[in-house]
């Protein structure tokens, strides 16, 4: 169970927030010596999407202590993706990378399964104390500083302090719906339907056991993940526009008789968890630290998961944020410059796996999904420059890829700023992997 130590009335910091980003942050406040109070308004298990891993959120999983706490949850490995575009299908094959000491694999997990093991080991981490069901209500000011909150828990309001408040709330974006940070984007205007099947048998996958599949088709596209060895998600990404000239289910069913790749994998299959669906939820935020607090992870941008990395964005700038916080109150930064660092941070790696989104569904070479396989396939750039950027490699200034993809003025996300590189998991130089002090 999560919830092991009694509340204080004070601590070095509060987070709201108990997912992978605000883990993250309290795990790495832990490793540094400091204390921590996580608010997390549900009681876990609770479903959530988004359960597709890249090889660089496992290498996240390492550094924060828990990628050996994954085996046994019967979480499927992946080893690559099946990606089916209009002009063919070709494998993302992860080993190519092995060589040069990159992580080949990674897992597909049950965010039930794996959010709750994520919260318990916060719970377990010296000088965290994690609430669950604990509803903040109100933050607290001195000033413009943001100095705690006031929450409630078991039916009784409570107020803590911190030295930092740091909001991983998510969609709820507690400090940014409260200073009015948010901006809503709407380029791409897509929502996402799916359904989880039972009865999966991988000798029935035209592709490769365990692997993720994206087929991309005229009038969106579809992930296919398996989460558990017989639970298999599927779901349908299309415009807004489509899906409200049709019911989810027609949307579903048209998307996957476009991909009989996808289908196939289907068969013999029967529905777990009906239809469900996420309106288009876009948005960023362009200030992501102020006095007394960080924004970490969806709760300061969110966008189409097309590729998988938000649970990797999210414990990367958890982690991050939780590392500035450390030097500050380690009187090795100013908070000014620690701000400036993570904000950095934050936006090169967003804004990297934004461009790499605007490319699927940039449409000037043909339908979506033309672009990005033409750039993939482009001249100049090597199979691990395509991997890599697939993986999570973006914090990096030589990936030819993603320098293609910065060159593309229009694709910006976030206002002008200066790139802040080095990858969270290998630094500047690569392999091999850089472990904790």
């Amino acid at each position: 169970m999560a919830e092991k130590k009694p509340a204080q009335p004070d601590y070095d910091a509060i987070v709201i927030g108990g997912g992978p980003s605000g883990v993250a942050y309290a795990i790495t406040m832990s490793q540094g010596g400091h204390s921590v109070l996580v608010l997390e308004r549900d009681k876990f298990p609770r479903f959530h999407i988004g359960e597709s891993f890249l090889p660089y959120t496992a290498d996240m999983l390492e550094l924060l202590g828990v990628l050996d706490q994954m085996p046994g949850n019967g979480f499927p490995i992946k080893r690559g993706l099946d990606l089916i575009v209009p002009a063919g299908n070709r494998l993302v094959d992860l080993e190519i990378t092995g060589a040069d000491g990159y992580r080949t694999w990674t897992y597909q997990v049950e965010r039930a399964t794996f959010d709750k093991i994520m919260l318990d080991a916060a719970a377990e981490a010296p000088g965290v104390t994690v609430l669950e069901e604990a509803s903040v209500k109100e933050l607290m000011f001195d000033g413009e500083r943001i100095v705690g909150v006031d929450y409630d828990h078991e039916g009784v309001s409570h107020s803590a302090t911190a030295r930092y408040v740091v909001d991983a709330s998510g969609r709820a974006g507690v400090i940014p719906r409260s200073l009015n940070l948010r901006a809503t984007d709407s380029t791409l205007k897509m929502a996402a339907i799916f359904k989880h099947f039972e009865g999966l048998d991988e000798r029935h996958n035209p592709a490769r056991e365990g692997d993720t599949q994206i087929g991309v088709h005229e009038e969106g596209w579809m992930w296919a993940i398996p989460i558990r060895d017989d639970i298999i998600s599927v779901g349908a990404m299309a415009p807004v526009e489509v899906l409200r000239n049709s019911t989810a289910q027609e949307v579903f069913d048209r998307s996957l008789a476009r991909l009989p790749r996808i289908a196939e994998r289907l068969t013999g299959t029967k529905v777990w968890h009906e239809i469900r669906g996420e309106r288009n939820f876009e948005y960023h935020s362009d200030t992501l630290a102020g006095p007394g607090y960080f924004i970490v992870g969806d709760s300061g941008c969110f966008t189409d998961p097309v590729f998988s990395a938000g649970v990797y964005l999210a414990l990367a700038t958890g982690r991050r944020a939780a590392l500035e916080t450390r030097d500050i109150l380690g009187g090795e930064k100013s908070e000014g410059a620690a701000r400036y660092s993570y904000e950095t941070f934050f936006k090169t790696g967003y804004e990297t796996y934004y461009r790499l989104i605007r490319a699927v569904y940039d449409t000037r070479h043909g339908v979506m999904g033309t672009y990005i396989r033409e750039l993939l396939m482009s001249e100049g750039l090597g199979e691990k420059d395509r991997v890599l950027t697939l993986n999570g490699d973006f914090w990096n200034d030589a990936n030819r890829l993603v320098l293609r993809l910065r060159e593309h003025d229009e694709y910006a996300l976030f206002a002008p700023f200066e790139l802040n590189l080095g990858c969270p998991v290998y630094g500047k130089d690569g392999p091999p992997l850089r472990l904790p002090a």
